[in-house]
């Protein structure tokens, strides 16, 4: 019985290769250095979060078997020898039924391959081969696997997370303007002061507030503008003469309340106005009276603009007239007096020296102007923090707070702050920014995206974070556009990306941080692309002095793939 099995199989065995030959398998394995394969892009390019792989591949004329279906399947090897699959394609000959493209035997043909997949580090070095399995039915050959082209450039992959968080502004004023009012009414066609009018309430407040700015130290007097008016009754020889004198006895009676002060004898401290006829003012007494005909009043005033033919009309309204001369024309007859007063704030060294022994004591404006007076990271986060305990319903303490966290790298703290600040504010674009600063920086692009599509307006910071999301995605252009003038690491890796060398040069070189190894390492990157060795060289030099690390990347980097036995290059990343 085993003899009898022994001879069936040597009986199957050659019957199979009797019908591979007669199938033409083993002859097109034989001849498959006559396919022509083109791969695009050659190195393979990172794009995003994948790699993606094009291959034109030509069957030559008299070379493909009618019966014969190919499955071809690309696959990148890498250093390791791992195999990383892309998917596979069919074609087949002209007596297969089956639903694939057919290659003529004849006429040959070609195939066209698109496939994407995810890229992985172990990308960067390999290549990329290509494999056929060839069959008809159940008979099959697989063909030698087929090198067409070399590993993955990753330069995308250099992208940094360095979102840009906002800092909310203080609303600090160190100098404000504060202005004490106060009237004088005058008797019809009288220019001189009545003893009452100076011991009235509102003329004991501005005498009692003139004696406490005098003595404080924070409170500097300006000046005094001292407006006289004439009612618009009568003559208007006659208002103009009135509201001049009314000028002249107001003029008289604040001065006596400065003559301690030396700078009220500075010419133009006290500045005199007269208006002859106060339309204006009676425009607004009427319209906050409660005079039966002030619509008709008005009505007035907006058809006619000579104050002869106002005064006249006005006069025909006679019920109307005897209430206007009862209850606006004498609040019209006067001088208006205003002390323009300078408060002043505490000092940059005040602020300091407050915070430090009693910070309690300073304005949430206080507090956050005072951070910015350090460079200090700790010292900021101190007087932010002060601001959020001590003014807890103010989003500003909290977002600043979580703004210097991000400086530190501590991203857990700063995303609580920045939730604190959206609780009291949640529409607010600057904390949405901020939200999606954490997010990118905890690699999450998607859901940064959205922060930062909300948070529009915000300032130049949100069209920069939404750059980086754009190289991401490998919309290169559009990175660039949205960096605009901004001179950093991604804004150069944007520029070199979208196929501008030359500006990605540029904006390394207006870098703050240009000396640092990445900017450096980048430069190298430039030098490969444009040929230009001396500049590769030299900054590679320059990128490893500063991180040493860096040798790893380089040797395995397809950037620099033409020079890897270059001996130059092994010196420099030995």
């Amino acid at each position: 019985m085993k003899k009898n099995y022994i001879i069936y199989s040597v009986l199957f065995l050659a019957v199979s290769v009797a019908f591979s030959g007669c199938t033409g398998l083993k002859k097109m394995k034989k001849k498959q250095g006559l396919i022509t394969y083109q791969q695009t892009p050659n190195p393979l390019e990172m794009h995003g979060d994948s790699v993606i792989l094009n291959v034109t591949g030509n069957f030559p004329p008299k070379y493909y078997k009618k019966k014969v279906t190919c499955e071809i399947t690309p696959v990148f090897k890498n250093a390791n020898g791992q195999e990383i699959p892309f998917k596979s394609i069919k074609v087949q000959g002209e007596k297969v039924q089956d639903n694939n493209q057919v290659i003529k035997t004849l006429d040959g043909g070609k195939f066209n391959y698109t496939a994407k997949v995810a890229y992985t580090p172990e990308m960067r070095i390999g290549d990329v081969n290509v494999k056929i399995h060839a069959f008809v039915k159940s008979k099959f050959v697989d063909f030698d696997p087929v090198t067409i082209g070399k590993g993955t450039i990753a330069t995308p992959g250099l992208l940094e997370k360095d979102a840009k968080p906002i800092l909310a502004k203080d609303n600090f004023v160190r100098i404000f303007p504060e202005q004490k009012e106060a009237s004088i009414l005058y008797a019809i066609n009288q220019a001189n002061v009545r003893p009452q009018e100076l011991t009235k309430a509102e003329m004991k407040e501005l005498k009692k507030y003139l004696e406490a700015t005098q003595k404080n130290a924070r409170k500097q007097i300006k000046g005094v503008n001292i407006s006289s008016y004439a009612s618009p009754d009568g003559p208007e020889d006659l208002n103009a003469k009135l509201s001049d004198n009314r000028g002249t006895t107001a003029n008289s009676a604040i001065k006596d309340q400065f003559k301690k002060l030396e700078k009220a004898k500075e010419q133009g401290f006290f500045n005199t106005k007269a208006t002859p006829e106060d339309w204006e003012g009676f425009q607004k007494l009427m319209s906050e009276s409660d005079i039966a005909d002030k619509d008709l009043v008005l009505r007035v005033l907006s058809m006619y603009s000579d104050p002869i033919q106002r005064e006249k009309e006005i006069k025909n309204i006679s019920k109307a007239f005897t209430q206007i001369a009862d209850k606006v024309l004498p609040k019209l007859r006067r001088s208006q007096l205003k002390v323009n007063v300078d408060s002043i704030g505490r000092s940059d060294e005040e602020i300091i020296k407050t915070f430090d022994s009693l910070p309690s004591a300073l304005s949430v404006e206080e507090l956050i102007y005072g951070a910015t007076l350090s460079k200090d990271l700790n010292t900021q986060l101190k007087y932010y923090k002060a601001a959020a305990n001590q003014y807890s319903n103010d989003w500003r303490g909290f977002n600043n707070a979580g703004f210097v966290l991000v400086q530190q790298g501590n991203l857990n703290e700063a995303k609580e702050q920045f939730e604190k600040a959206k609780a009291l504010n949640a529409g607010n674009n600057i904390v949405l920014n901020n939200l999606g600063v954490i997010a990118l920086r905890e690699g999450d692009f998607a859901k940064a995206e959205e922060y930062f599509k909300s948070a529009g307006g915000a300032g130049n910071e949100v069209n920069y974070n939404l750059g980086i999301c754009d190289i991401k995605k490998g919309d290169y252009n559009g990175a660039v556009a949205k960096f605009g003038s901004y001179c950093t690491f991604n804004a150069a890796l944007a520029k070199l990306l979208s196929g501008n060398p030359d500006a990605a040069s540029k904006a390394i070189d207006c870098a703050e941080d240009k000396d640092r190894d990445m900017m450096y390492y980048l430069k190298a990157i430039i030098g490969a692309r444009q040929g230009n060795t001396d500049l590769m060289y030299n900054s590679l030099r320059a990128a490893i002095s500063k991180n040493a690390k860096l040798v790893e990347m380089a040797k395995t980097d397809m950037e620099f793939a033409k020079s890897f036995n270059d001996d130059t290059f092994k010196s420099i990343v030995k």
